[in-house]
Order: C-alpha cells, then sequence, then structure tokens
C-alpha cells in the first residue's frame, strides 16, 4: 500500500509471549525500540532507530513488550524511563516524521510500539475496581490485582471515506488544519453500528451529504493514539455541503483540482500528507476518475 504502518509487519509470534524461556533466549541479540512519554522514539545523530540491543539495555524490564520477530530476532518495544540511564540519546523522532525518513519496516514496528505502549500507560487500574493491573502475556494483557479481571490493548475503529457525485470529491477541513489543508471526510464507529451505517451518519453529520452506497477499500493502524482507519469509497447525490462545528468547511472539488493538488502544484488546496490512508483514498478516486495514477 502507498501509505504508512502497513508493509512489512512483524510476524507477532502469539505463542511466544507466553514462553518466557523463549523471550528470555530472544532478548540477548534482541531489537529494542525505546520509546519516550510522548510516543517519540529513540533515534541516532542520523535520525535513524539506534542498534540497540537486550545486551547494551541490560537486564529485560518487564515494561519491555514483546512486539514479534523478523527472521528470527525478537523486537521488543521499552518505555524510555525503564531504559539504562547510560543510554546515549542524541534526539527523539515523532512517528509521522518517522514514516518519511525510516526504513518501511521499522516505521511499521515504531507504530505498534506506539500504540501498545500508549495502552499500557493509560491502563494501569483496572476500570472496573480500581485495583493496579499486572501484566501478563508480554505486555499484552493487564490482569487486575483486585477482581481479576483481563484487559486486553484497545483499537477504536474509525470510518474514513472519499465520498464522491460521479465527477467530484467531497473533502473538509478543520479550523486548526494548515491553511488550505483539506482531506476526506472520518468519524469512529459508535456501539451497535455497522462500518456501513456509520459511513452514512458521519458523512451526513459533517457535510449534510447524504450517501447511497459505499465500499470498503483498505484499511491502516493509526496510533494517534489508537486507532484503525477503514478505507472507504462513497457515493452520493451533489447536494451543496453544509458545515456545523465538526468541520470548518467542506467542498466538492472536480479532478483537475485534485489533480494539481496531487502533484503538489494547486496554489491554494493542500491535501494530506502521503503517509496517511486519506492521500491513498484521494489518489484513488482521481485514478479511477481520469486513469491517471498520480499521488
Amino acid at each position: 500500500m502507498d501509505f504508512s504502518f502497513v508493509d512489512a509487519p512483524l510476524d507477532r509470534a502469539e505463542h511466544l509471549r507466553t514462553d518466557s524461556d523463549a523471550l528470555a533466549r530472544l532478548w540477548p541479540e534482541a531489537r529494542v525500540l525505546v520509546l519516550d512519554a510522548k510516543g517519540d522514539a529513540h533515534v541516532d545523530a542520523h535520525g535513524m532507530p539506534p542498534a540497540l540491543d537486550g545486551t547494551v539495555v541490560g537486564k529485560r524490564p518487564e515494561s519491555a513488550v514483546f512486539l514479534g520477530l523478523h527472521d528470527a530476532q525478537g523486537w521488543f518495544a521499552l518505555p524510555a524511563v525503564d531504559a539504562p540511564a547510560t543510554l546515549d540519546v542524541p534526539a527523539t523522532i515523532d512517528l509521522r516524521t518517522a514514516a518519511a525518513q525510516w526504513p518501511v519496516r521499522e516505521a511499521t514496528a515504531f507504530a505498534q510500539a506506539r500504540a501498545v505502549l500508549h495502552w499500557r500507560d493509560r491502563h494501569r487500574f483496572c476500570g472496573a475496581c480500581g485495583a493496579p493491573l499486572e501484566y501478563a502475556r508480554a505486555g499484552w494483557l493487564g490482569r487486575c490485582t483486585g477482581c481479576g479481571i483481563e484487559h486486553y490493548p484497545r483499537t477504536d475503529p474509525a470510518v474514513i471515506v472519499a465520498v464522491t457525485d460521479g465527477s467530484r470529491l467531497l473533502l473538509g477541513r478543520q479550523a486548526a488544519w494548515p491553511p488550505g489543508r483539506y482531506s476526506t471526510l472520518a468519524g469512529f464507529v459508535e456501539p451497535g453500528e455497522t462500518l456501513e451505517q456509520t459511513v452514512v451518519r458521519e458523512v451526513f453529520e459533517e457535510s449534510a451529504v447524504r450517501v447511497t452506497g459505499c465500499r470498503y477499500l483498505a484499511s491502516q493502524p493509526w496510533p494517534f493514539p489508537a486507532s484503525l482507519m477503514l478505507g472507504f469509497i462513497a457515493d452520493a447525490g451533489p447536494e451543496a455541503p453544509q458545515v456545523t462545528d465538526e468541520l470548518e468547511d467542506a467542498r466538492w472539488f472536480d479532478a483537475d483540482t485534485i489533480g494539481a493538488a496531487l502533484r503538489d502544484a494547486h496554489p491554494e488546496l493542500k491535501l494530506s500528507p502521503k503517509s496517511s490512508i486519506s492521500r491513498w483514498l484521494i489518489a484513488h478516486w482521481h485514478a479511477q476518475h481520469t486513469g491517471d495514477a498520480t499521488g
């Protein structure tokens, strides 16, 4: 896929999460990604992930989460607060920047690490009784020390939609975005909804445009902090968009305008970054509509 955090995933090797002996054997030569409290990763002087292994880090902390395997090498995520104080850290990098600079496998693993460490940081106590959690399964299970309830990492599903009236594409913008930035419409799935129902509801809530049909295309993990973006293309009538407080603006754009923006050649319209599924959905619509694979 031409967006980030999808290609070259690790083999998550779920069967090893309860095998403490196997994890201990993997640790000395394991690849270790160290993330700070903001979810940024430690990098070397060149902005790349440093060659950290378990031997450099020392004894495996209980907070180290097993991410998976690549070519029989274990990969782990470690909170910076539990890394050795002697560890030389020239700088850190955020995930969006890493998506553009790092090798694909490292960027995909970074996204996985950011998501699971965020969950652990925000779920230290039981939501039912308030007692502390103890972590098991190499960091992927929190068990309540009080009532015994088991807590697992959370992912929030959200739809993201390229809406077309047949000749134009509907895009919207939030007030906080940079000037000229527009994106496909998106929103979280509510309890009891199908994905298709969410598409219809979210598009109407944000733009007053009524979707008449939709189909799923692709998905992207989006750990900002814990979403899974489910990409759709949808058909709609040519109603004039009307925004409420969710968006600052929404409007239809023709294929020529979209094509120029995909080439970064439009003086006013700026699209989502190339790391996002939003940009891919826009490029997909444009290619289907014009036969031009620009983007």
